[in-house]
């Protein structure tokens, strides 16, 4: 029995995500064939997809390891949307391969391929209400009336939704809606989840919870996962490597660690989270290491520590470079106070942690400006 199968039938525990299933015959053939995890293996091999004049996806190559979880990120229009409907079967690539555990799918209609998919507005069908939702894709691989009953009994235990089972779709709340959806992927055990959005629909607080709850069913179950998205956080949160694409091609890869501490263009650099970029700052550039050519400085705000001019150095004043600048605002966001501080003609972000009886430094204040000089990166324009 399969990971995630042996799962459900275990006792109901807390958590939940959301995936939808596309529900027939795998690439295989049968359900009885054996998940090994070498089927989720995937390989894009210099695919294109052309709409017409415009290439949405241009040349990509790319190979997501069994397991993993892979997120694609990048702004409106940067391709990613295409490359998870091309994974998906739901366009056919203009130029190139695709491959599934070795075997080509560019070929395969959606249909056919044995992948989970869950959608921003949860793709549950409205005609059927939760149990019948949950049960379509067990009889579509043929599994029998009782066992099928057994199983989404469990599973609506595991996702807290018994009770609910007679409910349509129109009738839940988005939360509710997104348990369902899980619980229907979870049933039908795919190899492979590919999601779009699959939070975007979520208030800020059940979005953060979503996202411990899918990055510890992905551990716990090792599905080779594909998620697009446009929220960095999500994308930092959930990923073990991220995918930044621009115009239809890769920007870069890396973990979210690297990918966030050491972009490799000023566009990454300024996508994923907030950057300061010292193109011509007006004061020179402290750092340890030597600047190649065609880059820019780069440092993160967070890495920036801002203090009054009287306040003493600290320990490590050797390591640090230090400027001299005036508050132009002060931005509250709870737990972080971000600073807009102008030193010469650059203006520099600052972000700093609220500590408990530290005021605040105010607009027209003049201030200093420290980071440590290996904090400094460099970026291709």
């Amino acid at each position: 029995m399969s990971n995630a199968l042996a799962f459900i039938n275990q006792q109901p525990a807390n958590g939940f995500a959301s995936v939808a299933v596309n529900s027939s015959a795998s690439i295989a053939g049968n359900e009885a064939k054996e998940k090994d995890v070498a089927l989720a293996q995937i390989e894009f091999r210099n695919v294109t997809k052309n709409y017409g004049s415009v290439a949405a996806v241009k040349d990509l190559s790319l190979s997501v390891s069994r397991g993993e979880f892979l997120t694609i990120l990048g702004p409106s229009g940067s391709g990613k949307t295409t490359t998870l409907m091309l994974l998906a079967g739901f366009q056919a690539p203009s130029q190139g391969d695709i491959f599934i555990a070795g075997k080509s799918v560019a070929a395969v209609p959606s249909y056919r391929r044995d992948q989970g998919i869950v959608f921003q507005s949860y793709a549950l069908f409205p005609p059927l209400n939760v149990r019948r939702n949950l049960e379509f894709p067990l009889e579509m691989r043929g599994m029998k009336a009782a066992e099928r009953t057994a199983r989404v009994d469990r599973i609506l235990s595991r996702v807290h939704l018994s009770g609910l089972e007679d409910r349509m779709p129109s009738q839940l709340s988005g939360g509710q809606q997104q348990r369902v959806a899980l619980a229907r992927a979870l049933i039908a055990d795919p190899p492979i989840l590919l999601l779009d959005e699959p939070l975007g629909a979520l208030d800020r607080n059940l979005r953060e919870q979503m996202q411990s709850e899918i990055k510890s069913l992905h551990k716990e179950f090792g599905i080779t996962t594909v998620c697009v998205t446009h929220d960095q956080d999500e994308a930092l949160t959930l990923s073990d490597r991220i995918v930044v694409m621009r115009a239809g091609a890769i920007e870069q890869t890396d973990t979210p660690e690297a990918i966030y501490d050491r972009p490799a263009t000023q566009f990454v650099a300024k996508f994923l989270g907030e950057a300061n970029i010292l193109e011509n700052p007006g004061f020179m550039i402290e750092s340890e290491a030597t600047q190649p050519s065609d880059t820019i400085a780069m440092i993160r705000p967070e890495r920036i520590c801002v203090a009054a001019l009287d306040a003493p150095k600290r320990v490590d004043a050797d390591l640090r470079q230090s400027v001299i600048g005036i508050v132009e605002n002060m931005i509250y966001a709870g737990p972080l106070r971000k600073y807009h501080v102008r030193v010469g003609s650059t203006l520099l972000v600052a972000r700093e942690h609220v500590v408990s009886g530290r005021p605040a430094l105010q607009p027209g204040e003049e201030v200093r400006l420290e980071w440590l000089r290996s904090d400094v990166r460099f970026v291709a324009a």
